[in-house]
């Protein structure tokens, strides 16, 4: 896109982070000048005949703009200085902070984000509709450095005036046309002779006087007047037009008439018609224009596609590589020591099968704790979100966290004076704090001070970059450990992202406390500096009621089955072996089916059955929807959920009913014996 058709300073203010220099870049690489202020009021010193148009953030005029107001009405009449603000989507319904700055003001504004294509094209209009203000200052100073010669011949004045490519008039107090250049009778298809000396009613007509006559009379009483009418051409093509009047004063500093100045700007408003429609409308407008363009627009997008895709597979690539390399390590641990078991069985050893039996259970355990922690980065674990005081819970880490760290660690807990209570899963947030802890640890391998703090904060609009305005409860972890440099910050949500040694972290932790504030609602911020320390901040909505949620009261354990009857329904044959072993080895009676199809017809028979025990995800009708068809018939059956993953089984509070479990795969057999034995103490009367 060509700028050297255009002249003038492109003034940027954008107050925060890089935006300023980032909209520089753009523009001088397409030859343009551009100049960054720093502060509204050099802004508003720069403010000069030769600006050509100021590109500024919403950022930039949120706590007002009163600065600006005085170099804007020191205008003169040819000047209307194109102001371009770049807003947010959701901030173009409020108005600007300065309601005065709202009407002094030539504003184009953009949404954000917006491409570079969208932005040089708004200011290339912008500096066209500024070039053409340059023309008529320059010729109005023409006419002013001519100004005696011009009394003594009309004529130059009049050859002048018809050379330039607006509407120029001067109407009197009486609203006769006492002067008007030769570009009336384009515009008016009528020669200039029939203008002057009319009434302007006469000229425009009764209907379009109306409409003008409350600009005229402002005018007439000194004020500058500027505004935009669609004016089209006979043939109706579309014309637009931006029309100023300039009150002209005599000696007594009393209005005696205004000068008219007419431009055709359809050009530029096209242009910025252009940016701002959706693409579909942008397509068609540029297939009218150039084929050649469309073209470009096409590859551009295509590039942009397959660049996307090639970010995701990189982001995918990396995500798999690392569960494959730590998956594997488990499976190995898991398969080899079963082998080595299943030898000695051969071999008719029974000496030391313990110590491989539990080298296959804690890989096994790894294994899942790998798996917790995927499904809370995705966002898809199951939580047991209930209202808790953040004081008392970060209290009762302390024990965990003093044994976890050592000696060499100092604890220090700086708690709100005030309860502090927000909505989530504790023992999930427990985790948190204790991977965070474990991090701060690592970090201080020489010992250090960890500081655990709980604060009331409000935050304001724009105040933190990953967290939007609201009132939150906030619990910071502090280390007085290495730090970290900022490109290691901004990658340490990553997956299997870590600065350990190999064999020394998975690279979870970060994005698996990550995942669980976004699935719990809260945010998270790290302010990191080397060689002084780390400081890990957890926000979560705040929670006003006054009363917590009172902890679900354990149930002692029954004796064993006396055999009840437990209709099971699980789609994988090994867990279903495995359960249907379980539950006789108890004492109960299990009848086992794959699916919600073979379970439908035992729950509508007669057949009496003390507990539905199923998978969450079954092929067809799913778990949740099976006991929904069985409570129909049965509605004090109760429900224990088997749920290795279920992407609406997130929120527990929400899945589960009176009279329902859930109990995570995988699980611990006497995990699973406990389970069952609570679900059916829990439906006796």
């Amino acid at each position: 896109m060509r700028s050297d058709s255009v002249s003038g300073v492109v003034h940027i203010f954008a107050p925060f982070g890089r935006d300023a220099q980032s909209i520089a870049t753009v523009l001088n690489a397409s030859g343009l000048r551009t100049t960054i202020q720093d502060s509204l009021s050099r802004l508003a010193d720069a403010l000069d005949d030769d600006v050509g148009a100021v590109v500024m953030t919403e950022e930039a005029v949120a706590k007002g703009a009163g600065a600006l107001l005085a170099p804007l009405a020191r205008q003169p009449s040819w000047s209307d200085i194109p102001f371009i603000l770049l807003r947010s989507p959701r901030s173009k319904k409020r108005p600007l902070a300065d309601p005065d700055l709202q009407l002094a003001i030539n504003t184009i504004e953009l949404d954000r984000p917006l491409g570079r294509s969208s932005l040089l094209s708004s200011v290339l209009s912008a500096l066209r509709a500024r070039d053409k203000q340059f023309l008529v200052r320059d010729q109005m100073r023409a006419l002013a450095d001519s100004r005696a010669a011009l009394e003594r011949s009309e004529a130059e004045l009049r050859l002048v005036a018809d050379a330039m490519p607006v509407l120029i008039a001067f109407i009197d107090r009486d609203l006769q046309y006492r002067f008007a250049n030769k570009a009336y009778e384009s515009w008016f298809e009528r020669p200039v002779s029939e203008v002057i000396g009319k009434r302007v009613p006469e000229v425009f007509g009764e209907e379009v006087w109306a409409t003008r006559r409350p600009m005229i009379e402002r005018a007439m009483a000194g004020e500058h007047i500027v505004f935009e009418v669609n004016w089209p051409f006979s043939d109706g093509r579309r014309r637009d037009s931006e029309i100023r009047y300039s009150p002209r004063f005599n000696t007594a500093g009393e209005p005696d008439g205004f000068h008219v100045f007419v431009t055709d700007i359809t050009a530029s408003k096209l242009a910025l018609e252009t940016s701002q429609q959706h693409a579909q409308d942008l397509e068609a407008m540029v297939a009218e224009r150039t084929a050649e363009l469309e073209r470009q627009m096409a590859a551009r997008e295509a590039s942009e596609a397959a660049l996307r895709q090639s970010q995701k597979m990189d982001a995918i690539g990396q995500l798999t590589g690392g569960i494959a390399h730590d998956f594997n390590n488990m499976l190995t641990g898991i398969l080899s020591s079963l082998d080595i078991v299943r030898m000695r069985l051969e071999m008719g050893r029974m000496d030391g099968l313990e110590r491989f039996l539990d080298a296959a259970t804690a890989s096994s355990q790894r294994a899942a704790a790998l798996t917790q922690r995927l499904l809370a980065f995705s966002r898809r674990q199951s939580l047991d979100s209930r209202t808790v005081d953040l004081n008392e819970l970060v209290g009762s880490t302390q024990h965990l966290l003093r044994s976890t760290l050592g000696e060499t660690i100092r604890i220090r807990t700086v708690l709100s004076d005030t309860p502090l209570r927000a909505h989530l899963d504790s023992n999930q947030f427990e985790s948190a704090l204790l991977n965070l802890a474990i991090n701060a640890r690592d970090a201080m391998p020489d010992g250090g001070e960890l500081i655990l703090r709980t604060s009331h904060v409000h935050v304001a609009e724009h105040q933190l970059l990953a967290v939007p305005a609201g009132e939150y409860a906030v619990v910071a972890v502090s280390d007085s450990g290495t730090g970290m440099p900022p490109e290691v910050v901004e990658r340490i949500f990553e997956p299997f992202f870590t600065t350990k040694p190999i064999g020394k972290g998975t690279g979870l932790g970060m994005s698996m406390i990550y995942g669980f504030m976004q699935q719990s609602g809260g945010h998270i911020t790290v302010d990191s500096t080397p060689g002084q320390g780390t400081t890990v901040s957890l926000y979560m909505p705040v929670v006003h009621d006054a009363a917590t949620d009172e902890e679900v009261a354990s149930v002692q354990p029954v004796s064993l089955g006396a055999g009840q009857s437990i209709l099971v329904v699980e789609d994988d044959e090994q867990v279903r072996m495995l359960v249907t072993v379980v539950l006789e080895d108890l004492g109960y009676t299990a009848e086992v089916v794959e699916d919600a199809d073979g379970a439908i017809p035992i729950l509508a028979s007669s057949k009496k059955i003390d507990l539905l025990i199923t998978d969450v995800g079954l092929p067809g009708l799913n778990g949740r929807q099976l006991a929904e068809i069985a409570r129909q018939s049965r509605p004090t059956l109760p429900v224990l959920f088997m749920t290795g993953y279920a992407e609406k089984a997130q929120e527990r509070s929400a899945f589960l009913d009176n009279g329902m479990a859930m109990i995570a795969k995988p699980f611990l057999l006497d995990a699973f014996s406990e389970a069952v034995r609570s679900a059916m103490a829990a439906s006796r009367p």
